[in-house]
């Protein structure tokens, strides 16, 4: 459930106020007069009726300063019986959007994971450790971003979609580069033997694609969006990377070593896992949506 807080000039609240109410999925709404001539709208607010709401907040000219919707964790009087009320098992679609849209940019925080998982990653290719692997996979916040533009997809917002899109890239651009400048300086630095070569490793895998790179990308997409809805992604991003990490570091470690030729299989596996976590993860919100309106 949601809480809805506005506050704006008292004569144009109670008009609201009774539009707001009769919008299906409010529930207990309050207009409190305020200092200097305002007043204070509160009303609990389902989650299929969030957007409706704010579509008319919209509309009748209120603005994104004037008011807040706020997430409510019920756990009295009967939780079990709030957690099944009508329409509220259907997706926060508000909060999603929300979500979606601050997780879409590259911020600074984001690119300094992916260049630290690009660090590690590189060392566990280089080292042939799995362990390391593991945990650059940990480390990077991938999954944000991927799931953002599948939110973006659902919700028919193209600008949401292309910044996502551009923001994963460019993370995972990132983690190849920094891995080739860990592999080159590693070389340069004497720390790699003469005859070193990534494509002789036992990590050629990755290089590859079968039908269980097709069954684990399309797994990991439906975990990545459950886990985006459910603010889990921390615990289970780990999933998510297994299929773009071990790649984007492979191909960083073998241009950084002078293997670019061999490189470029690695560059197919990720695109084709990508691209399937983004067909599977898209599939997954929208059978949600399309469920929740059959509830409806």
């Amino acid at each position: 459930m949601l809480r809805l807080r506005l506050s704006l000039a008292g004569d144009r609240a109670e008009p609201l106020g009774a539009e707001l109410a009769a919008i299906e999925g409010v529930d207990r709404l309050s207009v409190v007069p305020a200092l200097d001539g305002e007043a204070v709208i509160v009303a609990d607010v389902l989650n299929p009726a969030s957007e409706p709401v704010v579509a008319k907040l919209e509309a009748v000219g209120v603005s994104p300063h004037d008011y807040v919707v706020t997430r409510l964790d019920v756990v009295a009087p009967d939780p079990f019986e709030h957690a099944h009320a009508p329409g509220e098992a259907t997706i926060g679609w508000l909060e999603l959007l929300g979500r979606a849209r601050s997780n879409s940019r590259p911020l600074a925080r984001y690119l300094a994971l992916m260049a630290i998982a690009g660090v590690i990653a590189a060392l566990g290719v280089v080292k042939e450790n799995g362990i390391l692997i593991v945990g650059a996979m940990a480390v990077s916040p991938d999954l944000l971003p991927l799931s953002a533009a599948c939110v973006g997809i659902v919700s028919r917002r193209l600008r949401l979609v292309r910044r996502a899109v551009g923001t994963l890239v460019i993370g995972l651009a990132l983690v190849g580069a920094v891995a080739a400048l860990v592999t080159y300086l590693l070389g340069a630095l004497g720390f790699l033997h003469a005859d070193f070569s990534v494509a002789s490793h036992g990590l050629g895998g990755l290089t590859r694609t079968d039908y269980s790179t097709v069954l684990i990308a399309l797994a990991a997409g439906v975990a990545a969006m459950l886990t985006f809805e459910t603010r889990a992604s921390a615990a289970v991003g780990v999933a998510i990377s297994v299929t773009t990490i071990p790649a984007s570091a492979y191909w960083g470690v073998a241009v950084g070593n002078g293997e670019a030729a061999s490189s470029g299989g690695a560059l197919v596996v990720l695109v084709v896992n990508v691209s399937l976590l983004l067909i599977s993860a898209t599939a997954t919100l929208a059978s949600q949506q399309w469920l929740s309106g059959r509830r409806d």
